[in-house]
């Protein structure tokens, strides 16, 4: 056999070779010549291609960052080079040395940012074209870096990056790559400091998808959601408006059309990202739009049947992000056709969406019946039950039957990931911070089903079957456990002024449940251990949460409902004249008493009943909360021994006569009139000193001006 110890030395350690005997003269250099010389040598071999992590780390090693550094500042040329000849050498370097991953989170590298954004927004000749390429190389790897994004944003290169793509200069598709990049990592803070550069793109984009008719549009279907932003919305900006109004165009030409599936999923999900974005707002009013979102409902159900009711899951796997998108776009299709103000659909096109989603609910209850427990994570599980959560929340007429079959595996659901939640919160952050009480972007955090699914039971906690079936299946301790929990985490959230929250629209609604529950199962009530713990933080919360008159409607869900669990739990422990008890009654009073006020009226300059000012804005909500408050009030008074003295104590029935007194009786309706007289009477029998109040403060008079039958009785007995 022929040796082959004579062969030629392959290319790589031909370079190898090179780059050892460049290094080596560059050790040996005695001044700045002959260093430039050796360093020429070095970029020269380091372009001619890719250079292994051992000969990288010999060429960092022996140059480190100080000549880069200095190259990158020299602005005087080598005689008859171009004049970014240093500049250019420099960058090679730090391209070279940006392939490894711990120098290129370097402070050297993150400080150069600057640098590397102004060789993107200068001319390019063909000259500095090498330029370039090292500086998107150098931008690739710090954004590869954990600190990297946040560096780049803050530097100033998202900016840098917009006016590269815009220009269309050398190397602008992979600006375009780059601000997907830092969009997917840091879209928030991006937005929040370069928005009108970002928009500018946006419109560049969305006026190409709207003129361009070939495959092109397509993939821009891909590339148009990164630049949607959740905040600030579009529809509040010229431009951005303008954008909608491209996008909405491009996708009523594309969905039109018959497509095939590949083109047809982009379209959707661009779809779907424009509605989790600006609702349906994007979508014109009149006849073209309503006909526009009637399809695209139409299709989103079309793909979840055709996807959800195939037998083979393997199917499922890989259509799971459209079918999501699909879910966002059906979860507007239920909003739309439930509107009454300004809506987009027509009462026919209703009817016939309502119907089509049906069919699409009838294979998401269908999939979620065949999933197994080791799926339960997976977060296509959670979307399903989201988004049928949302259907339940609305429809309650329809698929009644298949949904109580499922309502098993809904509660199983909710607990395991309650349960999960719970055992996260309880264990420290590396900070120490409870890790439940943690809202950082990028949270692990498993998600909170029961949220979605609180409306859908309150429904169907008002119906025996699905009642039962919740009972049984062990939903109200876990509603229980949910509401305390919830409880805790709103008095972590900070502030009180902002927009109701989502864990405070959770606590009214697992309210309406247990409200249903006090109604149609008091035994339950008296004998689940839940319930008394739940009534001890009622009897507790509410002092607290009553002042807070940003959270008026809550405390009126809390106070009705410790109100009505009082008369189930009436031989409770800490029902019997407690502190607590005390504190909540007094607090009952506050709320009841306080909701009715004396105002001249503008027609008869009388002085009338009116909903006092503070309860006036959230009246609607509060009414039937006020109304069944005072019947539960007038109830426990009898069942109390205690509670006439601590009405006493509020002054509640000299602020009442007053009232009475003071208004013109024909501007209190019935239904008021009802609810006073039933509170006075249970007063006046159940204490003789309340009755002695009432008769002091002309009582009998006030009682026969307003019809109060029962009350007039009452105080002539002797």
């Amino acid at each position: 056999m022929a040796s082959n110890s004579g062969a030629a030395p392959s290319a790589e350690a031909a370079r190898n070779l090179t780059l050892k005997r460049c290094l080596d003269v560059l050790r040996d250099a005695k001044n700045d010549s002959e260093q430039f010389a050796a360093l020429l040598l070095v970029t020269k071999a380091v372009r001619a291609g890719e250079v292994d992590s051992k000969t990288r780390r010999q060429i960092f090693d022996a140059i480190g960052f100080t000549f880069p550094n200095r190259l990158l500042t020299s602005r005087e040329p080598p005689a008859g080079c171009p004049e970014h000849t240093f500049r250019a050498l420099g960058l090679t370097l730090l391209a070279c040395f940006c392939t490894d991953p711990e120098l290129a989170s370097h402070s050297q590298i993150l400080n150069k940012i600057p640098t590397f954004n102004d060789i993107l927004v200068s001319p390019c000749n063909p000259d500095s074209s090498s330029m370039v390429d090292d500086v998107y190389q150098c931008l690739t790897a710090v954004l590869a870096t954990p600190r990297g994004p946040k560096e780049l944003v803050s530097k100033g290169t998202v900016s840098a990056l917009c006016q590269a793509y815009l220009s269309c200069s050398y190397g602008s598709d992979r600006a375009l790559r780059l601000l997907l990049g830092l969009l997917a990592t840091a879209e928030a803070k991006c937005w929040q400091r370069d928005a009108p550069h970002l928009l500018a793109v946006l419109s560049k984009l969305s006026d190409e998808f709207l003129r361009t008719e070939d495959m092109a549009k397509f993939e821009l279907c891909e590339v148009l959601p990164h630049f949607i932003p959740l905040s600030p919305p579009l529809t509040q900006d010229s431009q951005g408006s303008e954008c909608l109004r491209r996008l909405y165009e491009g996708l009523a030409n594309i969905l039109g059309s018959k497509l095939s599936q590949a083109q047809r999923d982009p379209a959707l999900k661009l779809a779907a990202c424009l509605v989790q974005a600006c609702g349906s707002d994007w979508i014109p009013a009149g006849r073209a739009g309503s006909k526009f979102l009637a399809l695209l409902v139409n299709l989103a159900c079309v793909e979840v049947r055709l996807v959800l009711e195939e037998p083979d899951p393997m199917d499922v796997e890989g259509k799971k992000e459209v079918v999501t998108a699909c879910y966002v776009l059906i979860e507007m299709g239920i909003q739309e056709c439930l509107s009454e103000e300004k809506p987009l659909l027509e009462d026919v096109q209703k009817m016939q969406l309502m119907r089509i989603m049906e069919e699409a609910f009838g294979a998401v209850i269908f999939y979620l019946r065949q999933v197994r427990q080791e799926e339960l994570h997976d977060p296509f599980i959670f979307a399903s039950v989201r988004i049928l959560g949302a259907w339940m929340a609305e429809e309650t007429s329809s698929l009644k039957q298949e949904i109580c079959e499922l309502l098993p595996f809904l509660v199983h659901y909710a607990k395991k990931l309650f349960r999960e939640g719970e055992t996260a919160a309880s264990l420290p952050q590396p900070d120490g911070t409870p890790a439940g009480l943690d809202s950082s972007e990028g949270s692990v955090l498993p998600r909170d089903a029961l949220r979605f699914l609180l409306p859908g039971f309150c429904h169907l906690t008002a119906e025996d079957k699905p009642r039962d079936i919740l009972i049984s299946e062990g939903a109200p301790a876990l509603l229980c456990e949910y509401f305390l929990r919830q409880w805790e985490v709103l008095g972590s959230e900070p502030g009180s002024l902002t927009p109701l929250t989502s864990t405070e629209m959770s606590l009214q609604t697992a309210c309406g449940i247990f409200f249903n529950l006090v109604v149609t199962a008091p035994d339950l009530i008296r004998r689940d251990k839940y319930f008394s713990s739940l009534m001890d933080m009622l009897l507790k919360s509410l002092p607290f949460l009553l002042p807070q008159k940003d959270h008026l409607v809550l405390a009126a869900n809390v106070a009705t409902l410790g109100l009505m669990m009082a008369r189930i739990l009436a031989s409770s422990a800490v029902l019997q004249g407690t502190q607590s008890a005390k504190e909540f009654f007094g607090a009952t009073i506050r709320f009841l008493s306080e909701a009715h006020t004396a105002q001249t009226d503008p027609t008869s300059h009388c002085l009338a009943m009116a909903v006092s000012p503070a309860y006036g804005t959230a009246w609607a909500d509060l009414r039937e909360l006020w109304f069944l408050g005072m019947q539960a009030f007038a109830s426990c008074v009898s069942l109390f021994p205690w509670l006439p003295q601590t009405v006493l104590q509020a002054r509640w029935l000299e602020g009442l006569s007053e009232l009475l007194t003071r208004v013109a009786p024909a501007s209190v309706d019935s239904e008021l009139t009802a609810a006073f007289q039933g509170v006075l009477v249970e007063l006046a029998r159940a204490s003789k000193p309340c009755r002695e109040v009432i008769l002091l403060h002309r009582g009998e008079e006030w009682a026969n001006l307003y019809g109060m039958a029962a009350l007039e009785q009452c105080l002539s007995e002797q």
